[in-house]
This record gives structure tokens, sequence and C-alpha cells, in this order.
């Protein structure tokens, strides 16, 4: 860009406007310059100049020229198109084009930074052991690794190397304003790198961080906003007096309403309000929106919090070094209280003050509740109930992120072969413990956790039939890519799988569902080198994010040899008629059970409170005009219609098999 001094006229016109500089010949600029754009500011230092020639809108409802004034600048580019007013100290920033900034006390770069990147933030556990190094393209799944892989430390001495590489990258002593970002009424903001069209508006102090942003998803800073540390990526909101000390946020985030947030990241569609979080990891779609809640040394995704949870994570003996682990899609009732250590299985609820340390991991969909001062065990009992039918449903629309680019690697899916291996596990649990329990005990006790002696039975059948919806999930979609085939021979070759390195056991990182050989390998290809940026990185799990299909069906076919003992190489056309059977009785059984569990929100328990001042009719009256019939609820019917719905694809996928 090329850049001129000013003139002698140019510089009287300046003086005339109040304007003074350290040194005239240290001012340059553009092409086109229009000095009566400028009253009233002091140059230090240097300074380059765009053109000013548009018209401002501000946020006020004002409309200004474009141009400075009433500000001190020190060695900063302004661009094209700028505003600039009353600003005391405007200090090592280049601005971007269309910029606005007005009414901030200071907008400083001191020293050389990294703008909050490398920043290191103390997650899970509050004794340290955990530490992420955050930056500006850091993902659940990375951090993930360099929080929860710590049993492998020259793994994670190389992955802290990528980063570090990368943040050297970052590191500048002149800060960044993007193009179109709009800065107002804030205190002090100091080491702040500015995305475009990002909006900063009240803030109160920012210091050593990131704000980025797009043009496709702007990121919002409001009023009365505290952060140091930090990383803020875009699509996210930050705003009513939240304050955040070493923290990650991620895409489309929102964080307000005093929320306090210290050594914690917050990843894609989080939600944090009024309550707090200390050295908590919130994976994608972690919701905390009461203020008498704190989350505290723990990891969480797809996670809701009641009011008033709440964790110890030290038993007063070596400190704040315990932790827990919540997997994805676990609930915690209204003042719900665990005592760290503990492991809560995917989309399990815990109700009531459970004092003693439980791992139930291998219970997934279950609830552990209090009751009479034990922690009590109901294997599968939250398979069928509305709330996790919705949830499931809910995620991937309600998914906030704009941008051209997902940072984190999300799978939605509620049946997959990560909670389904859990499942299996699950059952052989209770069918052990079933055939070693006498039939007149009331309790078994497993762990610390304790279960009615009926609910052994119940919970292996609930399992088995999620089991069922499972595989024919999987097999039904498949073959009904294949009804033009005129074989079953040749459906069988194109769908068999001879190897697969997704066999075995799958994890969840943090969104993301991989084989855990998988992910062993990716490890090994850090470690020895292969792998030697952080963008390859981030390139490899997209790969496997990609692959989650394929790897998908490869294990689902290994289950159906272990679990069904059929070889899909061999399978016979009843076999496959069986399957889909199978799914579609289970499929429409599981949707009559959320029905009936949906039905509860109708009953006449759900009407107190309605009708107030009436007899019975008018309560009934009151409730269907606040809440509707049950059979035109928008879920009921949509259930409904997906029951119909698989029962002519099973007919439609019977009549072709036959004809085979």
């Amino acid at each position: 860009m090329d850049y001129r001094k000013l003139n002698d006229s140019e510089i009287k016109i300046l003086e005339a406007h109040g304007c003074t500089a350290e040194n005239w010949a240290t001012v340059f600029v553009k092409q086109g310059f229009e000095p009566n754009r400028v009253w009233h500011v002091r140059f230090l230092g240097q300074a380059k100049m765009g053109v000013f020639e548009k018209t401002v809108e501000l946020d006020n409802g004002r409309t200004e020229k474009s141009g400075l004034y009433n500000t001190v600048i020190k060695d900063c580019t302004i661009g094209d198109n700028v505003y600039v007013s009353d600003v005391k100290s405007l200090v090592n920033y280049e601005i971007g084009s269309d910029a606005i900034i007005y009414n901030v006390a200071s907008l400083i770069v001191v020293g050389n930074t990294a703008f909050g990147n490398g920043t290191e933030i103390e997650v899970l556990n509050e004794g340290g052991g955990r530490e992420i190094k955050i930056f500006d393209r850091l993902t659940s799944q990375v951090a993930y690794l360099a929080a929860l892989y710590r049993h492998n430390p020259i793994f994670i001495e190389k992955l802290n190397g990528l980063i570090e590489k990368y943040v050297e990258t970052k590191k500048a002593s002149v800060g960044i304003i993007g193009n179109g970002a709009v800065i107002s009424d804030c205190s002090r903001i100091k080491n702040v790198y500015v995305g475009e069209s990002a909006t900063i508006s009240g803030a109160l102090y920012l210091e050593e961080g990131t704000i980025e942003s797009s043009k496709d998803d702007p990121t919002f800073v409001g009023e009365g906003v505290v952060a140091k540390g930090f990383i803020i990526l875009s699509g996210s909101r930050v705003d009513g007096s939240a304050i955040l000390d070493h923290c990650f946020v991620g895409q489309a985030v929102r964080v307000g309403k005093q929320y306090s947030g210290e050594n914690s990241c917050f990843f894609a569609n989080s939600e944090a309000f009024h309550g707090e979080g200390c050295s908590i990891f919130a994976g994608p779609y972690t919701v905390t929106h009461h203020k008498s809640t704190l989350l505290i040394a723990a990891l969480f995704s797809f996670y809701n919090a009641g009011s008033g949870t709440n964790a110890s994570n030290h038993m007063y003996k070596l400190g704040p070094v315990h932790q827990g682990i919540l997997e994805r899609g676990a609930k915690t009732g209204s003042f719900s209280y665990m005592l760290w250590p503990c492991r809560v299985g995917a989309f399990t609820g815990i109700i009531g003050k459970h004092y003693v340390n439980f791992d139930v991991t291998d219970f997934p969909f279950s609830y552990v509740i209090e009751s009479n001062g034990k922690s009590l065990l109901m294997p599968a009992m939250n398979l069928f109930t509305v709330g996790t039918r919705r949830d499931s449903e809910k995620w991937p629309n309600r998914d906030r992120r704009k941008g051209p680019e997902k940072y984190d690697l999300i799978n939605f899916e509620l049946f997959n072969p990560y909670t389904i291996g859990k499942i299996i596990r699950g059952m052989d649990i209770l069918k052990e413990l079933d055939e070693n329990t006498p039939e007149d005990q009331d309790f078994v006790k497993w762990g610390n956790v304790f279960i009615k002696r009926p609910k052994l039975k119940t919970g292996y059948e609930n399992y088995e039939t999620a089991l069922k919806v499972y595989i024919g999930n999987e097999v039904v979609k498949r073959l009904e890519k294949h009804t033009d085939a005129t074989s079953l021979k040749t459906i069988i070759e194109d769908l068999f799988v001879e190897k697969s390195e997704a066999l075995g056991v799958w994890i969840d990182l943090s969104g993301l569902l991989a084989p855990k050989r998988v992910i062993d390998d990716l490890l090994k290809s850090i470690q020895n080198g292969d792998i030697s940026t952080i963008s390859e990185l981030i390139n490899r799990l997209k790969n496997i994010y990609q692959a989650y299909d394929e790897f998908a069906w490869a294990w689902c076919l290994d289950l159906i040899k272990n679990r069904l003992g059929v070889d899909f190489r061999s399978i016979t056309k009843d076999q496959l008629l069986m399957i889909v059977k199978d799914w579609k009785e289970n499929s429409i059984k599981f949707n009559n059970m959320v029905l009936k569990d949906a039905g509860k929100e109708f009953s006449e328990k759900s009407r107190i409170g309605y009708g107030i001042d009436g007899d019975e009719e008018i309560r009934n009256r009151d409730f269907e005009a606040v809440r509707g019939k049950f059979e035109e609820d928008k879920f009921v019917a949509g259930l409904k219609k997906e029951s119909s719905t698989i029962e002519k694809r099973a007919e439609e996928l019977v009549a072709f098999l036959q004809k085979l």
C-alpha cells in the first residue's frame, strides 16, 4: 500500500483543527486523504492514514463522517473509512477498513504478545497436570487429547510442541482490528486481537486475548465484561458482566448474565449464564443457566446442569485434586451433588445428593438417584424418555455456527458404536448379576451403587431393544441404497468389509466418535513426526470424522457376527428379513414407550395449577388452551408419523428382499 508524507498545506489544516504531532515527518497518508476529516488528534510516533470519504452509522443511531476525532494515536496504521473518536490512547494497532472505534479509554498493544494464544489453562483438575495451551484454532478434540492423554508423556510433549510452534506465528508487537469491527464505550483493552466484523461494546477490561470473528459469523463482547488470558471464537457472544479468567470460548458459545469462569474451556454451542465454572472442560452443547450452579473440575458434553448442581472435588486430604467425568448427554437434577471422583455414563441423569464415589460408565441411558442415603442405579431407565429423544433431535438443529468452517467435529447419533458398546458391557454386567443374585434379594450392590433386583432383568431387556434398533437402523439404511440390485450376492459383496481398524472399543473425543485404534494411530503419527503442524493434526481429525459412516458400518458388521452369530459374508435372505422385522418391531416399541412417557405431560397431575378460578371443565379447557392436546402435540405427531414411516419402509424392504 502506497503512502506519502503530508504536504505543508495539509499540515496547516491539521494544526488549525487542533492536531499536533511529535514529528509531522512520521505521519503518512494515502493519496486522496482528506485533512478536514481529522480534528483534535495527537500523533505520537509513526502514523499511517487511509482515505476518509464515507459516512458511518453508530449504534446509538447517530451518523458521523469517517475520520479521526479527539484521540491520541501512537504508532498505528488506520485503514480507509475508519471512524475513531474520543479514544484517550490508541497504540500499536493496524485498523482495518470501515472499523468504528469511539468512547474508549485505552486500546493498546504493549511489547511482543501472542494475544492470548499459548495461555495455559488448568482444566479438569485444579491441582494441575491437565493444562491446555489455548489458541485460536483449538478444537474440542485437540483439547481433549491435550488434557486427557497425560498417560502418554511423549505424545503430550510433541502435541505441546506443535501448539507452541503455532503460537510463535501469532506473536507480534502490533495488534489487528479487523475490517468492519466496532469498539465502543469501553474502558481498558490491552493486547487484544479483534477480528473482522467483531463488536466490543461496553467491555470493562480485556487483556491478552483474541476475539476471532468473520463477516458470516460475527462475534460480540458486551457490557461489563472482564476477560484476561482468553480466546473467543467466531459467532460467540460474551456479555452481561461475565468474568473470564484464563478461558477458551469456542464457536457460537453464549456466556453472560454475570457468569464467572476460571481456567475453563467452553466449546461449540455451549451456554453459560448466572453461575460459576472452575477448571471445567465444557464440551459441545454444555448448558448451565442457573445462579446457584457451580461446575467444578469436570468434563462435560451435551450436558444440562440443573439449578444448584454442585460437586466437591476434594476430600479434605491432599486438596482439590479429584475430578468428575460426565459422558455425553448426562444431566444433573436440581440441587444434585456428587463427590469427585465420579464417572457418569452417557445420557444418564443424576438426581439427589451422592456422598460416595461411583463409576457407572457401563450403564448409559440410566438414572442414579438418592434413596434413603444410598446411591441407587436404575439401568436403562432413561432410554425411553421424552427428554432423551428430544435432546438427540434438537442438538443438530441448534447448531448456531454460521462460518465456512466448523472447528469442533460433532457426531450427533444417539445410538452409535460408542453408546452401543457401553450398552453391550452393561448388558453383560446385568446378566451376570441376575444369574448370581438370589431371587429373594431386594438389592444388588455394584461398586458403590445399589440396583433393585427386578431392574436387572428390566434393564437388560431395555438395552436389548436399543441394540436391535441400532443394528436394524444400520442395516436398513444401507439396504435401501441397494434396491436396484438384482441379487443378494451383489448386495453382500458391496456391503461386506473384510478388515477394518474400526473394530473394538470406540471413544468419544468431546463430540467426535472414533475407533480407539484409529486414535492410537493418530497419536503415533504425532509422536514419530509424521504430523508436524497443528493444521495437519486438524486435517487428520477431519478425515476421521468424515470416515465415521464407513467405520460405524464395519463395527456394526462385527457386532452382528458377535451378538447375532451371523457372518455377513454368508448372510441369508431369511436372516436379513429377521433383522428388518426386529428393527421394525423394536423401533415402534421404542417410539410407543417414548409416547407413553410423553403422555405423562398431559396427565391429571400435569393439569394442577390450571383453571385457577374454575371447576374441572375450566381446568381442562385452560390446560388445552395453553398446552394443547396430546394428539395435536408436534413432538407426539412427529413420533407417530415416524412409526408409520418405519412400517412402510420395512414393508417395502421385505417385499424387495423376497424378490431376490
